[in-house]
């Protein structure tokens, strides 16, 4: 890394968080394919080792992302350019529609193979996919829903909160401003812990057991009265620019409280299962610990981030925009990887480090092919003529006219994607 840059203004750990987050994701997804947990293909050795160590990031991960777009967003915003939302709905609409259309049938087809026992070619089931077919289902009620955008979720609900952002700030223009004057009070000293914590908590208490997660959108009422939180107070943070600084003194007391947080639910899941449910009271605790973990872990990596990498690299501009098209293609390779190492029968082991440094390596290999291609570039969130020079998009600055629009991540869901 170069030396910190001194400008309060200049906000590089946003970015760095971005990239760090969504190459944690696609570890992630690697290890979905082996854990226990539903996903869209699974490994015959598939059990319930790797899951402890899965759940160190799914508490906070997603909501990290919420927050730092929210917060890149705000920014955005805060230039007052025209065409702002037919800018974003360019850059992520166009490459969901392309993703469900393109990039994520190949997971549905070898989900409905290993699932459904479908016996059919893959241009058959194209045919099926593209008209919405919907026989594949696990029980009544619970059918593949085609077409589907699997891990491409999060975009649909990104541009949603984008749309609802800026209509707001069309209806009451100071409102984020307004928001980030108060916020240094509402969150100071322990109130960083304390209040995003309880409000949390509730959310999880009171919306959890009634609506769970889908990723369908119309009916996730829960995951977006949260992420929505998220994405709503990283807006105001980016309007109060000191505030980011009151992370780091609170970074090793939070990281401290989430490993607990962590081991407690980590022996929760051990001891308590579908089929032993835990009593009431005790799902209540456990969704409290989880809040804490949630909230907890944003405050570390934020408090890090902010001491150790709010500063410029020379990869920095380059992975920024590659962020975003990996993304897109990550799942798609990991599955199709997966399904061309199955007739090996490699142990997890050997064969588990294998994908997840081949879905980097086809992922980037994928990116330099659409950066060249002049009419794959828009279907990949990728701005400009192939062949200009890579843009400074993370390079988020705190007043306006002087940021760069970030290439951002996307995604969408259905009632079997995660």
């Amino acid at each position: 890394m170069n030396a910190p840059h001194t400008s309060t203004s200049r906000l590089y750990f946003l970015d760095w968080l971005r990239i760090g987050a969504f190459a944690l994701l696609i570890v992630y997804h690697v290890g979905m394919y082996y854990v226990s947990w539903d996903w869209h293909v699974k490994s015959p050795f598939a059990d319930g080792a790797l899951e402890p160590w899965m759940r160190l990031s799914s508490p906070w991960r997603l909501s990290l992302l919420f927050l730092v777009s929210g917060a890149a967003t705000s920014l955005l915003l805060q230039r007052g350019r025209a065409g702002f939302m037919g800018s974003r709905s360019k850059r992520l609409l166009w490459p969901l529609l392309f993703g469900m259309a393109v990039i994520v049938p190949p997971q549905a087809y070898f989900e409905v193979l290993h699932k459904h026992g479908y016996a059919g070619g893959y241009l058959d089931f194209l045919r099926l996919y593209f008209t919405g077919y919907g026989g594949f289902c696990a029980k009544p009620g619970q059918c593949l829903i085609l077409p589907t955008w699997n891990h491409l979720w999060f975009v649909a609900y990104l541009w949603c909160y984008t749309a609802a952002l800026w209509t707001l700030l069309r209806l009451a223009p100071g409102l984020l401003d307004a928001m980030g004057r108060r916020l240094p009070q509402a969150l100071g000293g322990a109130r960083l812990i304390i209040v995003p914590i309880a409000v949390l908590a509730l959310l999880r208490l009171s919306l959890a057991p009634r609506f769970p997660s889908t990723h369908a959108l119309l009916d996730d009422w829960f995951n977006h009265a949260t992420y929505l939180s998220v994405f709503l107070l990283g807006a105001a943070l980016a309007r109060a620019p000191d505030l980011w600084r009151q992370f780091v003194p609170w970074r090793w007391f939070a990281l401290l409280v989430a490993l607990t947080g962590w081991a407690l639910l980590v022996a929760f899941a051990a001891a308590y299962t579908p089929q032993v449910p835990a009593p009431e009271p005790l799902r209540m605790v456990a969704r409290s610990v989880y809040a804490c973990v949630q909230w907890c872990a944003i405050v570390a990596v934020l408090g890090f981030a902010v001491l150790h990498f709010n500063r410029d690299h020379a990869w920095r501009p380059y992975l920024t925009e590659a962020v975003f098209p990996i993304y897109i293609l990550h799942q798609t390779v990991t599955v199709l990887l997966s399904q061309a190492l199955l007739p090996l029968g490699w142990q997890p082991a050997l064969e588990g480090p294998l994908l997840v440094v081949g879905t980097f390596v086809l992922s980037f290999a994928g990116y330099e092919a659409v950066r060249r291609v002049g009419w794959l570039r828009p279907c990949f969130g990728l701005a400009g003529p192939p062949g200009q020079p890579l843009r400074r998009p993370g390079v988020v600055q705190a007043s306006p006219g002087s940021g760069r629009e970030p290439p951002s991540p996307a995604a969408c869901g259905s009632r079997s994607s995660r």
